[in-house]
């Protein structure tokens, strides 16, 4: 079976974070995401995957330091976990979360969190795979969120979304809303291009707010920090494929 490697500040120039490996035109936001990874080593980040050219990787770090809105003090957080293609099972996924269950016990943690939709949210976890691996439901938002938990400990207090996120609503109430951060290579790229495109095409009013701190990215109206689009102050998709012309009104269309 293939090596795993961690990336780290002395490699990361070098090796490739998985996702829009060859997608020229994100080439600047692929950078901000290793710029990210660069700045978050200092916090414990992990990025972990395949020696090889494949989307097989897993992210965490202590759940603390976060860019996520949750509440889970001496957890370990787990943020983008993918493997893809030709890469699934095969046994890569259990064997990447057992790296961060070994982790957590080493550092003599209270468990692991992570979050999923109820449902599956594109750009987001498998839920139903995670709850096969002994994840259970520690609390959930009205706009399709879940806080799953792994405990080690047994005793320790259950993780909790953070009261920004309760209402599934944004402040702006006109038009679109999207907010994201530069976790994932292909945000910034679609959020400041595809769909500036888009909404001028339908006349829709549009705000952009980048999550620039991971104390932004605590207080997020929305659990996906990677990418949430909102409609009238009301959540709507974690899928980056709305920003389209081509797919926002099929989107649009199911989901209000």
């Amino acid at each position: 079976m293939e090596n795993l490697i961690d990336l780290n500040a002395q490699n990361i120039a070098e090796e490739h974070i998985c996702c829009a490996i060859s997608d020229k035109k994100c080439t600047d936001s692929y950078q901000a995401k290793k710029n990210w990874l660069q700045q978050e080593f200092s916090n414990g980040y992990v990025f972990r995957r395949l020696d090889t050219r494949a989307k097989v990787f897993i992210e965490y770090g202590p759940a603390e330091k976060a860019w996520l809105p949750i509440t889970a003090p001496g957890y370990l957080n787990i943020n983008c976990f993918w493997v893809s293609g030709q890469y699934k099972k095969q046994g890569h996924a259990k064997r990447l979360l057992q790296t961060a269950i070994d982790a957590a016990q080493n550092q003599q943690l209270d468990g692991l969190v992570t979050v999923v939709g109820t449902k599956k949210f594109h750009f987001m976890s498998d839920t139903k795979w995670f709850l096969k691996q002994g994840f259970v439901e520690a609390d959930k938002t009205s706009s399709g969120f879940s806080l799953l938990v792994k405990k080690l400990n047994a005793h320790a207090p259950d993780p909790v979304f953070n009261d920004s996120v309760r209402s599934g609503q944004c402040p702006e109430t006109k038009g679109i809303v999207v907010y994201y951060s530069n976790r994932c290579p292909f945000a910034e790229f679609h959020a400041l291009n595809s769909l500036q495109e888009t909404a001028k095409k339908r006349n829709l009013p549009l705000s952009v707010i980048k999550l620039e701190t991971m104390e932004q990215a605590q207080q997020s109206p929305s659990p996906a920090t990677i990418f949430s689009m909102f409609y009238q102050g009301q959540f709507v998709t974690t899928d980056l494929s709305v920003c389209m012309d081509s797919r926002y009104d099929k989107i649009m269309s199911k989901a209000l």
